[in-house]
């Protein structure tokens, strides 16, 4: 690798890493469920920038592109199943908080 694609793949490596902690520690600490879909979606997010990331340093763009397309369509389907969860929730319970799924029965 040159000098230029070594810099810039350990940037993104690096940024990448900061957002999958950020995501763990959104996604560990709260007890909001919105913001836990948000910790979520960020570390889908990073997952995707390394997927560009590791198609561009290897050449093999194309099957990055095809996995990053694969990864999107699957975390719309979650994040729409999970945000139905959560309105569903925040109807029983008027809350967003986490805790307050063990009190669901049904």
């Amino acid at each position: 690798m040159s000098g230029d694609m070594s810099t810039f793949f350990s940037i993104s490596v690096i940024f990448a890493v900061l957002m999958v902690f950020t995501a763990l520690y959104c996604i560990l600490t709260s007890r909001n469920l919105i913001r836990i879909l948000i910790g979520l979606e960020l570390m889908t997010k990073a997952v995707t920038l390394l997927l560009a990331v590791g198609g561009y340093v290897s050449g093999r763009m194309a099957l990055a592109q095809s996995f990053i397309i694969t990864l999107i369509v699957i975390e719309v389907v979650i994040i729409a199943v999970a945000a139905g969860i959560v309105i569903g929730t925040y109807r029983h319970t008027n809350d967003l908080d986490a805790r307050k799924l063990n009190s669901l029965k049904g």
